[in-house]
């Protein structure tokens, strides 16, 4: 027989289920920001992404689990969402490259999750009321009360700061290349063939191993370095240009980061993604604010300004850029068609751009492959 399990928001509001995953007894239970994703796919991608720091995944799709959990399809070396909510769970799997079920992964990284849960109900909630904090717990005689106590003293994610916890601490190159199906493999590049191509440096913010892919693929020598290079550091590796990561967290928090980038964007190219499109906004005087309860999930359309053609785009931040703190001579690129907010940028006389979206995500499925090309144009160009 599965374990109860109880959810609890910060505003009182609370959800009974099951629990799979690791069991957290209420004496110390899991508490992060109860966010909510609409794909309909990839589970493991999303759960593994560090951007998720902190936070309490709700999958609306239906059922979660039935195509089980394998070595290959992960975006970092662990589970960085907190917790993981599901209408149904499937325990049984079927899929040729399932190695265990879902349960057991989160076991392994001891994070728990909580099925039978009323998961449009909750959506709902959070979308009126907006994501907030909450706590969960499993077992019988769980205290409500200090769930909620719990809950309430995490506060907001506004102000709270993800990225040390969740970045590199030593500089490595990155050689590997995008899933190949005939050998069943990711390629890996000789040393020898990346000393011949121009060099990125590639801050990680909680960077995602199928972004340093797909510059991989596009013809990058990559060096990641920790998220508080200073601009000495990066330079001391005589890159051609500079890649800004995505990451967890509140974006206003990174003071520093925002000032070695304010100090490189007129030396060198830089193209940012997500947290990496918050921080170039404040580098170029922007300024970045909390939505309501966020964008994430692979179907959201957002509208190329310069050619006019749509994107479907994959999103994952509960941070934006104010549109109104932008000066005159920033640009915006793209723009989110469900609620107009910024989804890219570029500065009129610096050769740096950023996007909000998630293009190596591949929703469409290609519909944002040409912004690492076009990453890869301006470098060679100004080389």
């Amino acid at each position: 027989m599965k374990n109860k399990a109880i959810l609890v928001l910060a505003d009182g509001r609370h959800f009974e289920g099951e629990s799979f995953g690791a069991d957290i007894s209420s004496d110390n239970p899991i508490v992060g920001e109860v966010v909510f994703n609409t794909s309909m796919f990839g589970y493991q991608e999303i759960i593994t992404d560090p951007s998720y720091a902190g936070q309490i995944m709700c999958f609306t799709t239906a059922q979660i689990g039935n195509v089980g959990c394998n070595e290959e399809d992960v975006e970092s070396k662990k589970v960085h969402a907190m917790g993981v909510i599901v209408k149904n769970y499937s325990d049984f799997y079927s899929n040729f490259r399932a190695k265990e079920s879902l349960s057991s992964y989160l076991k392994k990284n001891n994070i728990p999750g909580i099925a039978k849960i009323d998961t449009r109900a909750l959506v709902q909630h959070l979308r009126d009321n907006g994501s907030q904090m909450g706590a969960i717990a499993c077992g019988e005689n769980i205290d409500l009360e200090k769930l909620l106590a719990k809950a309430k003293l995490a506060g907001s994610m506004e102000g709270k700061n993800y990225v040390r916890a969740v970045s590199c601490t030593e500089p490595y190159t990155w050689s590997q290349l995008p899933w190949d199906s005939t050998s069943n493999a990711y390629p890996e590049l000789l040393k020898t063939e990346l000393l011949k191509r121009p060099h990125l440096v590639a801050l990680d913010f909680g960077i995602k191993f199928n972004i340093l892919r797909l510059l991989t693929q596009i013809g990058f020598r990559v060096t990641v370095l920790p998220a508080y290079s200073s601009a000495k550091e990066i330079r001391d590796h005589n890159p051609d240009a500079v890649f800004l990561s995505n990451g967890p967290g509140d974006p206003a928090t990174l003071l520093e980061i925002v000032a070695v980038t304010k100090e490189l964007i007129s030396e060198l190219p830089i193209f940012g993604i997500c947290l990496g499109h918050q921080i170039l906004c404040q580098a170029l005087g922007g300024k970045t604010y909390k939505l309501k309860f966020g964008h994430r999930g692979g179907n959201h359309p957002v509208l190329d300004c310069i050619t006019k053609k749509v994107e479907i785009t994959s999103q994952n931040h509960g941070f934006a850029v104010k549109q109104d703190s932008l000066g005159k001579n920033v640009l915006i690129s793209h723009v989110n068609l469900n609620d107009n907010t910024v989804e890219g940028l570029a500065d009129a006389n610096l050769k740096v751009f950023s996007v909000q979206y998630h293009p190596e995500a591949s929703p469409g499925p290609h519909d944002s492959n040409y912004l690492f090309q076009n990453f890869y144009n301006l470098v060679v160009e100004n080389a």
